[in-house]
């Protein structure tokens, strides 16, 4: 049978039959006025596409806001400009609160069987630098970046080619393109949605400057020294990455566009004047003017934020730091919220399975050696000293919010049970001990596991000092190594780490049209598997096939999700995958519904006192939509 769904492009039940007929002057942003007066810009109706997205803001229970202010953020390296494009989230179609898809780029989009799917872009909607955001994008990026082998020489995104092939390409009209698979592939939209999304579109009418089909040689070599490119494909990717945007020439559809180009201390994004949403008062959001991103070291985010150096900020502080920050409520205008952590376990150990040691590999693929582990563990203990108890005792999978979720996939094997983890080691035939009481390898080699870590929170040096303990009474020792964050890394994805602690699974509230590749041995970053991730990362060419049979089942059940019909179908293929993932241990969570501390300007207004704090579904700040967040009292542009 065909189903077919379709999504028409307005948020919430506002309609503006023409959108800005009664917007005027007063609808302006003033930070706009200069290049107004100096016909520059074109006036507001001319700005926005025809119909615009309309969002709701006091449907959503907040304040409709005014235009002004600046806001500061503190990053800890230029990487981190990520952070702008991942809470702007201007996607194609995004998540709303409720993690529904709806159109956001897009005026509407449909499906068909999830293999047929048809996008309607918005008629007058522009880039930022105000040239059509129309269909030739969307060919430019299919036709002379994806299928160009030299900028695409893997063959295009795995999203794209789930089964092996790419999908059939078409233009329609101006402003409708489709993509058409054979077999379907629902995680396209969710992609698409995603916190660094699958690209399938770029502003063609720039990029082409950068492009050898485009571009005379002679330029485009003067091109490449100028930018320090060694080839033309290098300053393409350069030129026009758009999830890292550092280069500031570059047209984007986000409510802020980056002014300043690296290398810099201080990055400014200013209001895209071209952005496609408006409230219902028929105001352009962003209503906040700059965002002023300074970097600083990592390790003194959270003093620097508790000295009031921050208006809006939600990376570089831990639940560690709540109480620091909480003081600096008395000191400064500032305002710290607590939002809930989605992902699967705040920090999880993960036993490498494919390590490089063979005695280790071994006796790390022996299910009773893994469950034994996770029962040595005091995670009341954990959540109490830790988490002055504020957190919840789980193994790492999904959390009470997620429709998929179920308490025996929160409760396998967490029971703190130090005599069954003994009687587990001893079946396991690690009964053998020395004179310390730690138990032997088949080698005879002492137990003795290095955790490793990149350290970036005292949290995981307090974790691990009680798993320390834990395990020291069931005959384990367990020492820590600590490494900067790309070694820390490079050596799990190499398979020279014994056992890594991380997060925990990324969404943890995940509904069932979302991917459970997580679940599943699918990236070389994965630490509890990382050759069998490259196996499916690389079309296996590269890694190795797993060969424990519940791990190549987690691969076959995503296969399943890949090719299933319906929601119902998909659903109890996650159900079947998580009840695997945790009854294996294949990761050893600790306590997760923990709290993310936010912290906010005290003028700064519409910011949710609760919601859910994550990388995935949630893009952090992202689907709470901080375009509309503004400033009660201005503070100066200067």
């Amino acid at each position: 049978m065909v189903t077919r769904r379709t999504f028409l492009g307005l948020l919430a039940s506002t309609v503006l039959p023409s959108p800005l007929a009664a917007a005027d002057v007063d609808n302006e942003p003033q930070y706009l006025a200069d290049w107004l007066r100096a016909g520059q810009l074109p006036h507001l109706a001319k700005r926005l596409p025809k119909f615009p997205r309309v969002v709701n803001v006091a449907a959503m229970g907040r304040v409709p806001g005014h235009y002004g202010g600046s806001v500061r953020m503190i990053i800890g390296s230029q990487n981190d400009l990520r952070f702008m494009t991942i809470y702007g989230y201007a996607r194609l179609v995004g998540y709303d609160r409720n993690l529904t898809l709806q159109p956001d780029i897009l005026e509407s989009f449909s499906s068909v069987d999830d293999m047929v799917f048809t996008f309607k872009l918005r008629e007058g909607h522009k880039w930022s630098d105000g040239q059509p955001f129309t269909a030739n994008d969307f060919r430019y990026w299919w036709e002379d970046v994806i299928l160009n082998k030299e900028l695409t020489p893997g063959g295009g995104a795995l999203e794209l080619r789930p089964h092996g092939s790419l999908p059939r390409f078409e233009v329609l009209d101006e402003l409708t393109v489709r993509y058409s698979w054979d077999d379907p592939n629902p995680g396209f939209l969710s992609i698409l949605a995603a916190p660094q999304p699958l690209i399938i579109a770029g502003p063609a009418h720039y990029l082409k400057q950068f492009h050898k089909k485009y571009q005379d040689s002679i330029r485009l070599a003067s091109l490449m020294k100028e930018n320090r490119a060694k080839k033309w494909q290098d300053l393409h990717i350069k030129m026009g990455r758009s999830y890292r945007p550092e280069n500031p020439n570059l047209p984007v559809l986000d409510p802020w566009k980056n002014t300043t180009a690296p290398p810099a201390e201080q990055f400014i994004f200013e209001r895209n004047p071209y952005f496609h949403r408006v409230d219902e008062n028929g105001r352009q959001l962003p209503y906040i003017d700059r965002m002023i991103l300074n970097i600083s070291s990592s390790s003194i985010i959270a003093a620097k934020t508790g000295a009031g150096e921050s208006d809006l900020q939600a990376t570089g502080i831990d639940f560690s730091d709540y109480t620091f920050l909480k003081e600096a409520e008395k000191r400064y205008p500032v305002k710290v919220n607590l939002w809930k952590s989605v992902r699967g376990s705040r920090v999880a150990l993960f036993p490498n399975l494919n390590s490089a040691d063979p005695v280790w590999r071994d006796v790390l693929r022996d299910v009773r050696v893994r469950r034994a582990m996770s029962l040595a563990i005091d995670r009341r203990e954990i959540n109490m000293a830790v988490f002055y108890g504020l957190g919840t005792e789980s193994a790492n999978t999904v959390l009470p919010d997620s429709p998929l979720f179920k308490p025996e996939y929160a409760s396998a094997w967490i029971a703190h049970d130090p005599d069954q983890a003994n009687a587990l080691l001893d079946d396991a035939g690690l009964a053998r001990r020395d004179d310390d009481g730690i138990r032997l390898l088949p080698d005879g080699r002492r137990m003795e596991i290095t955790v490793e870590t990149p350290g970036e929170s005292t949290l995981d040096s307090d974790v691990l000092e009680l798993v320390t303990d834990h395990w020291r009474k069931v005959g384990i020792a367990l020492f820590t190594r600590v490494s900067q964050r790309d070694v820390f890394q490079s050596r799990a994805m190499g398979g020279r780490i014994q056992m890594s602690l991380w997060f925990g699974l990324d969404n943890g509230a995940p509904t069932a049209d979302m991917t459970p590749a997580e679940l599943a041995p699918t990236t070389n970053d994965q630490m509890q598997w990382p050759l069998w991730g490259m196996y499916y990362l690389s079309r296996e060419t590269k890694g190795v096939a797993p060969d424990v049979p519940e791990a190549a089942k987690l691969v076959k059940l995503l296969h399943e999700w890949e090719e299933a019909a319906s929601s119902f179908e998909r659903a109890e293929i996650w159900h079947n995958m998580l009840a695997i993932y945790s009854d294996q241990v294949f990761s050893i969570g600790l306590v997760n519904g923990t709290l993310q501390p936010i912290v906010h300007s005290s003028r700064m207004q519409n910011v949710p006192d609760k919601a859910l704090y994550g990388f995935t579904p949630t893009c952090y700040l992202g689907v709470y939509m901080p375009d509309t967040f503004w400033m009660k009292e201005d503070r100066p542009n200067a």
